[in-house]
């Protein structure tokens, strides 16, 4: 029998455990020595872990000579754009040095002008660890006091309240980016044990000294892509795991529809050796216990929903590796303007705040996880159908043989399968296409990566309530099989029958007609806390 891990590859990338759900995190995240990983954003997003700076004294030695070169030019009368200059197309204002220690505060003040629903707690999170990240770099001229700020909002969980929408996605996320400043320095909401509250009265409370923003530092907090980068990061891990789920999935269809597992046959897919689709080939494989009990359909060959569900799955998979290494060099860079190179003593006027490539990712996320509610709204449509799923009940309802005329089971949950695939589908528009000239022609070319990144996340909340309505479905579809003696229980591997059994215990069989909008609410809650630990060693 080949197991689950036997794949025709190895990288790591594509490990049964890279990454698991919810996986163990460190105590701490260190900023300053090293790399940061996405799971160590989302880690810190959930209070997982707490934030600390590196001791490192070459660290400090970089981000103290910043902010002296800053002094330095400054004292030389030297034109740095938004230092000694007016922001954006007012880079031909020249401040007046007597001003210059106010203009960062007209920055945060001018942006506050978002609209919209307001990030999640969590999404705000990552977006405090995300700019600490970029500000930790050391090429921002940023004090100590801001980055060891920016670290107590994360460890006394102080929440700036951030609304979605304003962000063009360059010169990056100011906008949206504007109210963490405006709450580093006391201006601004947040939420703080629960309560909406002025940050400079939770500050106070806590004895933390609201910031006073030096020459650069408003731009260095606004002027990046932390936002869409957070949300890239968040949406990295729910996107990894529901190739697993989909995979269990549509083990679970094959088996409802008495499909036939030869499709997923090992020597079969090492003709095409994609190594994700592969890796999908052998989790179905594996749940169907193929080599031990191969399942002959009277169809030689299955509708291409199930024949082909790898392929489907296995282009999400396969772009994995591209979508992390991507967010994490975005992540793990400075991408503010200007770079400032303390011990160098430069300053160097660039574009880093582009958000090009969190755009171009985010895109193709939405469209590769947007195929999977349509793999399994197509799927759901084989599964009720009594023209397609093999002798199961009408919309597989279980209502007794005399209660048939007026049990329709699953009917309406199908019906919301589609308008759910209609709405993912429609969203996969490609954002960064959209860009719009503005902020008088300077900003004439911008990457709309936060807009890609917001429907990213609309798209796999999408996608999680079409793959909780086909769980709820096909585990009922499973039941009716093992109940009809067309399938033995016992035949399933382990991890099968214990999943089937906590699903049964918690959402019985429909026999009767019942809202299932508490049960489907329910397992869009588990998928998202990857409550299933899918295809661990």
């Amino acid at each position: 029998m080949t197991s689950v891990t036997s794949a025709v590859f190895t990288p790591a990338e594509f490990s049964t455990t890279e990454a698991g759900p919810r996986r163990q995190h460190k105590a701490q995240v260190c900023f300053g020595q090293g790399r940061i990983s996405l799971y160590d954003i989302t880690a810190l997003a959930r209070a997982q872990c707490s934030a600390t700076l590196t001791g490192d004294s070459s660290f400090w030695q970089r981000i103290d000579a910043g902010v002296a070169f800053l002094d330095k030019l400054l004292k030389e009368d030297g034109v740095i754009y938004g230092v000694t200059t007016g922001y954006g197309d007012s880079v031909t204002v020249k401040v007046p040095l007597s001003q210059v220690y106010e203009l960062p505060m007209h920055l945060t003040r001018f942006h506050g002008c978002g609209l919209g629903d307001e990030f999640s707690k969590e999404q705000s999170r990552a977006v405090l660890a995300t700019r600490l990240c970029s500000l930790s770099q050391g090429y921002s001229g940023v004090s100590r006091d801001l980055l060891s700020l920016l670290q107590d909002f994360l460890n006394h969980d102080i929440v700036p309240c951030i609304p979605q929408e304003g962000s063009v996605g360059a010169s990056g996320d100011l906008t949206p980016l504007s109210y963490v400043a405006g709450a580093l320095i006391g201006e601004r909401e947040v939420m703080f044990r629960g309560e909406r509250r002025c940050s400079l009265d939770v500050m106070s409370e806590l004895g933390l000294t609201p910031l006073t923003l030096r020459p650069k530092e408003g731009l260095a907090v606004m002027n990046g892509t932390a936002v869409m980068t957070a949300l890239a990061c968040l949406a990295y891990e729910r996107a990894e795991y529901l190739t697993r789920l989909s995979s269990r999935i549509t083990a679970l269809m094959s088996l409802a529809l008495k499909g036939n597992s030869h499709h997923f046959d090992d020597i079969l897919f090492s003709v095409k050796p994609h190594q994700g689709q592969n890796q999908v080939a052998a989790w179905i494989r594996h749940d169907l216990n193929h080599y031990e009990h191969p399942r002959n359909a009277d169809r030689l060959q299955d509708r291409y929903s199930i024949r082909c569900a790898p392929h489907i799955i296995g282009v999400l998979r396969d772009a994995l590796p591209w979508f992390r290494h991507t967010i994490e060099n975005e992540l793990n860079s400075a991408n503010d303007n200007p770079i400032v190179d303390g011990i160098g003593e430069h300053v160097l006027h660039g574009g880093h705040f582009y958000g090009g490539h969190i755009a171009m990712v985010m895109d193709s996320m939405k469209t590769a996880v947007a195929n999977l509610a349509d793999l399994h709204d197509r799927q759901m449509a084989l599964l009720m159908d009594t023209k397609y799923n093999n002798g199961l009940p009408a919309n597989l309802s279980a209502a007794a043989p005399e209660r048939r005329f007026i049990n329709h089971g699953f009917k309406a949950v199908q019906i919301g399968c589609s308008a759910w695939t209609a709405e993912a589908l429609k969203l996969t528009m490609p954002a960064s296409v959209f860009s719009r000239s503005t902020e008088c022609h300077n900003q004439d070319k911008v990457s709309m990566g936060t807009i890609a990144a917001r429907d990213c996340l609309r798209v796999l909340q999408l996608t999680e309530q079409v793959m909780a309505a086909a769980l709820l479905a096909v585990q009922q579809g499973v039941q009716l099989r093992i109940q009809q003696q067309e399938l033995a229980e016992q035949s399933l591997v382990p991890e099968l029958q214990r999943m089937l059994a906590q699903l049964q215990q918690d959402y019985g069989l429909v026999t009767e007609d019942r809202p299932l909008e508490g049960s489907l609410r329910s397992l869009v809650n588990a998928i998202q806390q990857q409550q299933w630990p899918l295809y661990q060693e």
